[in-house]
């Protein structure tokens, strides 16, 4: 699946389904905008922009991104590299990364990350959400 954008005309809401670990913590957070079972999932027009935002920065796989419409530069700010151990998840790494994987490929990755800690994500080195099904502990 591609990426799909959502705008309520001063902020647009970017989803990359290939990087969803599907947590829950923006239907958690936002129950009225994001509704996982229904289509179109997200319905922008239910929050505000600064709740949108808010949200949106607690994706913990960097799934859901966000630019304001109004500004030319629609990447993504630099940000702190600060790293956090979920609990029975993923490796959550907060900030710009420049990743190298093993082919030598080479990505940028911004805001946050998830890397697999359960060795089971069939999109290493990523976190693809197997851990919950194999009942990852650690």
């Amino acid at each position: 699946m591609k990426e799909r954008e959502y705008t309520n005309g001063e902020v647009t809401v970017v989803w990359n389904p290939k990087a969803c670990i599907h947590s829950g913590i923006c239907v958690k957070g936002l129950p009225e905008v994001f509704r996982p079972t229904v289509r179109p999932w997200i319905r922008i027009d239910k929050a505000s922009t600064e709740d949108l935002i808010n949200q949106v920065k607690h994706c913990p796989s960097g799934a859901l991104g966000f630019y304001m419409n109004n500004e030319k530069d629609k990447t993504t700010e630099v940000l702190e590299t600060k790293v956090e151990v979920l609990e029975n998840g993923p490796l959550l790494v907060y900030g710009t990364l420049h990743v190298t994987h093993k082919d030598g490929s080479k990505e940028i990755k911004n805001k946050t990350t998830a890397f697999c800690r359960c060795s089971a994500s069939n999109n290493k080195p990523f976190c693809d959400g197997t851990h919950a099904k194999e009942h990852f502990i650690g």
